[in-house]
């Protein structure tokens, strides 16, 4: 088995077609196999595909453990040299169906790449920038949605961690990519024993990327596979969770990889649920 492609869902009936549908078409010519796991969506997504995608194997979870349980609970399932992690609420745009093959003769060119990203776009055609830096100390001001960044979009922590500079045009190393369409060799899966489960939603594939760089594989940006990507498909169903499960990562990720010392540790931590309890109330107040 050349790919096997899992997507991960909950609560994704309403984009799921799409994506399969698309999936389906590009395919064509591949030795491939695509996995659905559903972490027990109450809204019958694993029913929906298994009665209009049979050709998709399900998986159905038993509780909702998480984007990265649920991406190795499909390793697990699955055998493709290549794996690709596609989000269900992404559907491959027609004109980019052929450039899933060009995507992967690409890796088999350059052995050293263990991951690599595709271009993402908005349901509108505009890009999504899919790349970033690792999370820093300067990236804190400069995160897409900090104050500095809406003051001063142009600043130069921002431009950085935001990875400005890349046009998305050609292949280029960078530091990490997006889980909504990430490529790699089950080689670095099966090196890192898979996303750490640890993170139930969100800094799962910055974590993937950071640890795969230090095992030694480069990880690069390919336009070659263009997916449109309508960003919060499942999280908007707990919008309040998901603000609390983003900062909980936050901390996760810093725990993991920083140095640590107790009074930059209080400030930190401070800082992260003080910027989550003025979300929630935000978004409270906007309702």
């Amino acid at each position: 088995m050349e790919l096997s492609v899992i997507v991960v869902t909950y609560n994704s009936r309403e984009f799921i077609s799409a994506c399969l549908d698309s999936l389906d078409a590009a395919l064509g010519g591949l030795s491939a196999e695509v996995c659905v796991v559903d972490n027990c969506s109450p809204d019958g997504t694993a029913a929906h595909v298994r009665a209009h995608h049979a050709w998709a194997r399900v998986v159905e979870a038993d509780a909702n453990r998480g984007f990265a349980h649920g991406i190795n609970t499909g390793l697990a399932r699955t055998s493709g040299r290549y794996v690709l992690w596609l989000n269900p609420d992404s559907r491959v745009r027609p004109e980019s169906a052929e450039g899933l093959i060009e995507w992967l003769r690409w890796m088999d060119a350059h052995p050293e790449a263990g991951i690599s990203g595709g271009k993402v776009l908005d349901p509108g055609g505009t890009l999504q920038r899919s790349v970033r830096s690792f999370p820093s100390y300067s990236a804190v001001v400069g995160a897409r949605y900090s104050f500095l960044t809406k003051l001063w979009p142009d600043n130069p922590f921002t431009s950085k961690y935001l990875r400005s500079d890349l046009l998305y045009d050609t292949p280029e190393e960078v530091d990490w990519v997006s889980g909504a369409c990430l490529l790699h060799r089950r080689a670095v899966s099966d090196a890192l024993d898979g996303p750490d489960e640890g993170f139930f939603m969100y800094f799962e594939d910055v974590d993937f990327c950071f640890r795969a760089s230090k095992k030694g594989w480069k990880v690069y940006f390919h336009p070659a596979f263009v997916v449109e990507h309508h960003i919060g498909g499942s999280s908007d169903h707990m919008p309040v969770r998901m603000l609390k499960e983003r900062h909980r990562s936050m901390w996760r990720w810093y725990t993991k990889h920083f140095q640590r010392f107790w009074l930059k540790d209080l400030v930190i931590w401070l800082g992260i649920w003080t910027r989550c309890a003025w979300l929630v109330m935000s978004r409270m107040w906007r309702r």
